[in-house]
């Protein structure tokens, strides 16, 4: 088994004298999906948040590429390779939909001293998200504005707008949330392909489309990792069972 592309390891998150992470550890691959799924206030959604930066860690190592990221800004997360989207879809929607690709593809540059350069101007720029619109199927659809895509193409915007960003590691936060079925096959497909090349965390409630496409699965419960494997190990787990079904009374 190769190296880890991110390697978490007794990860803690504290709100005051709440506990929504405790003592979690997971590792990442490239080429391997690795969903994350539990009941709602599981912990899954602050995993992420702590992991993209946005949240600040209250204990545990987070391990990019041999180097210790915890405690690091969500920007400077970003800009070593890690992108991620939310559970609410997070687009401009009265820029083009190219354009939301090249401002994420700008994050990339840091800070610059170059004020009156035309962003059209940086090629590298543009090439970075006319390939992240031509992997999502938005090519099409670059010159429209955000705001008159469907709520399926909008979600394709996003995950497009993390690839612009050249990423190794994704981290996807319920990217099917409020879609119909024909549009969450096509997500599901299209995560389906990007996982070949990038090491992906996927957080979902469709069941379905976990057990489609995830090579690893953790189950997580009131902050803690319940159980983690391949989907047919954690699929037949009593705990994981007990866990979303309840145990079972006896027959009277």
């Amino acid at each position: 088994m190769p190296e880890p592309a991110l390697c978490i390891r007794g990860l803690s998150k504290n709100f005051g004298g709440l506990a929504a992470l405790k003592n979690v550890s997971l590792d990442l691959h490239v080429s391997e999906l690795h969903a994350v799924i539990g009941p709602n206030g599981a912990g899954k959604s602050t995993l992420i948040n702590v992991m993209s930066g946005d949240l600040r860690h209250s204990g545990g190592s987070i391990c990019y590429e041999g180097r210790e990221i915890a405690g690091l800004s969500a920007d400077r997360i970003c800009r070593l390779g890690i992108a991620r989207s939310y559970q609410k879809v997070n687009i401009f929607p009265w820029f083009t939909v190219f354009e939301n690709c090249r401002l994420a593809a700008q994050s990339r540059l840091g800070s610059s001293m170059r004020f009156f350069r035309p962003a059209r101007k940086y090629e590298e720029i543009n090439e970075a998200a006319e390939r992240a619109l031509s992997l999502t199927g938005l090519a099409g659809r670059a010159g429209s504005f955000a705001v008159t895509l469907s709520h399926g193409e909008q979600r394709q915007l996003e995950i497009a707008m993390t690839l612009a960003t050249s990423p190794r590691v994704l981290l996807l936060d319920e990217p099917l949330a409020g879609m119909g079925a024909e549009e969450s096959l096509q997500l599901v497909a299209l995560i389906a392909k990007l996982a070949a090349d990038h090491a992906v965390l996927l957080v979902e409630h469709d069941m379905d489309a976990v057990f489609s496409v995830a090579r690893v699965l953790t189950v997580m419960v009131n902050g803690r990792v319940l159980e983690s494997g391949a989907p047919d190990v954690v699929r037949r787990s009593t705990a994981v069972q007990e866990a979303y079904l309840g145990k079972e009374e006896p027959a009277l």
